[in-house]
């Protein structure tokens, strides 16, 4: 991890244009970019010469030039809609073999940007109407309606019911995230259904472990870990109620947790920087259906997962794209007739301090104990 204030410059000298939320002290920032859909591309707890805490990909953004597939630029939480693969993917066009060749990310999560429609220094609303197509061939007219707001400490401690101490580094943001049916036939699983999916790339590194606590009192598998290959055992461990994985950026890995199994929230720290990170996101109340992203096809598109982290690594051929982690949160699909809508609410809290500091929290928050997870992997 850079500076805040060296990524800032360089974004600024590559014409890459930002508007910031900050906190009344100037200490917490989050650097969110209109033209890029939204997107909240890094954030610091210590202002400008503190620890950027977002993924960016330097490389891609130095060429300048635009991809038709995809343009992958990084940012800590971008704004994408599911599923991806499968029978109603939103990424593959009708009748395509859906290997990477043919794989398409829709402009409207990609290039194109999003109206301002609100402001101030700490928060800011974005919307964008667009209509998209899945591979059964239905037509999507949705309106989306995206803001991203700071949080202050006192809001950190009252949501997840924790003591800040004034020596801890502390910057958080909640987004909600809503999309509109504006087309005039209902949304069904008979033709698919669409779903919100926030992503949120950060900086691995040989300390960094990635823990999701999961449902021990359902039945079905605990976790999908066969996106790209079975993870294996010292990369993935689930023991006493928590998923342990393991980030380098050396190996290519995804992995999944289903409803049923999931609890709404994930974390990862770093123990060498003493940063840790919460991504939590509201499950609604009852069953729901989870479009399932899994490319090619599928016994059901809805079974898929709520939460998803991913460890990026070398292709075969030996390139890499990042390194870079992703931490990764879905709503439900969404079942709508005209004029309904559907909002997924997610916060990304980065908390920076000592050891002995942070336990407390990772025990109330996650029931889990960092020590174990500091240790885990190493």
């Amino acid at each position: 991890m850079g500076t805040y204030a060296n990524d800032a410059q360089f974004l600024m000298e590559h014409g890459v244009e930002y508007t910031e939320l900050v906190s009344t002290d100037g200490n917490a920032k989050v650097m969110v970019i209109p033209a890029w859909q939204g997107r909240v591309m890094t954030t610091t707890a210590s202002g400008d010469e503190g620890d950027s805490y977002g993924w960016i990909n330097y490389r891609f953004i130095k060429e300048g030039k635009v991809n038709p597939q995809f343009n992958p630029v990084g940012g800590e939480e971008r704004f994408w809609l599911g599923p991806e693969g499968g029978p109603f993917s939103l990424y593959f066009k009708e009748g395509v073999e859906q290997v990477y060749d043919n794989w398409l990310v829709p402009p409207v999560i990609d290039t194109e940007a999003y109206k301002v429609e609100q402001e101030n220094s700490s928060s800011i609303r974005f919307v964008k109407d667009t209509q998209v197509q899945n591979a059964s061939g239905t037509t999507f007219n949705i309106h989306i309606d995206r803001a991203v707001s700071l949080m202050d400490r006192d809001e950190v401690a009252a949501e997840y019911g924790i003591e800040l101490g004034d020596d801890m580094k502390v910057v958080a943001y909640k987004s909600d995230n809503k999309i509109t049916n504006t087309g005039t036939e209902a949304w069904t699983k008979e033709t698919g259904l669409v779903s919100v999916w926030m992503l949120s790339h950060f900086n691995p590194t040989p300390t960094t472990t990635v823990f999701i606590p999961y449902n021990q009192e359902t039945e079905g598998r605990i976790v999908n870990d066969e996106y790209f290959g079975k993870i294996p055992a010292d990369r993935l461990v689930a023991e006493n109620g928590i998923l342990y994985f393991k980030i380098d950026g050396k190996w290519r890995s995804k992995l999944g947790v289903p409803a049923g199994r999931a609890m709404g929230i994930c974390g990862s720290y770093d123990s060498s920087r003493g940063v840790l990170t919460i991504l939590s996101c509201k499950l609604p109340e009852g069953s729901a259906s989870y479009v399932n992203g899994q490319w090619g096809k599928q016994e059901d598109p809805f079974t898929g997962d709520v939460i998803n982290a991913y460890n990026d690594g070398p292709l075969a051929d030996g390139s890499i794209m990042g390194p870079f982690y992703e931490i990764e949160t879905s709503s439900p699909g969404a079942e709508l007739v005209p004029g309904a809508s559907l909002v997924h609410s997610q916060k990304v809290v980065h908390i920076q301090g000592n050891e002995k500091d942070l336990a407390p929290i990772v025990k109330k928050v996650f029931g889990a104990d960092l020590n174990v997870i500091k240790v885990e992997f190493q």
